[in-house]
């Protein structure tokens, strides 16, 4: 392409190849401290060139990418991927949900047989319920 831009402003491309949602976020995680170009934490504005490394801590975790093209429109996920080099370490592993007991907002106090019930839910000693035959 002849009309190929030179740079960017880091949010916008970090919006334009998929690394956030919405350019918000990206505005809001550079003025938080949480993107560095070349090592050096940036501004909204700063400009990106092909070849910059740019680390992003974005929901949990570290994204490293290198620019090796420059957008500044929102395009789909696999163009956008051609747009950078990954080298993130991988995700951590997703850990199984851990059961979580739940109340409706406003229910009160639990009654005998729900703590009762939460405390076999979550493992905790005592749950038998004390002179109460076994099931």
């Amino acid at each position: 392409m002849a009309d190929e831009q030179v740079s960017a402003r880091v949010d916008s491309w970090i919006w334009s190849v998929r690394l956030t949602r919405t350019r918000s976020a990206a505005s809001d995680a550079c003025r938080g401290g949480h993107v560095r170009v070349n090592g050096v934490r940036v501004k909204p504005a700063h400009a990106v060139r092909v070849g910059d490394e740019i680390r992003l801590r974005h929901e949990g975790r570290e994204r490293i990418v290198v620019v090796s093209r420059i957008i500044t429109k929102r395009v789909g996920a696999p163009v956008a991927a051609e747009c950078y080099v990954d080298k993130s370490p991988p995700p951590p592993p997703r850990e199984e949900t851990v059961t979580v007991a739940v109340r409706a907002r406003g229910a009160g106090r639990p009654t005998k047989r729900e703590r009762r019930d939460l405390e076999r839910l979550l493992g905790r000693p005592g749950a038998e319920g004390r002179g109460r035959r076994p099931e």
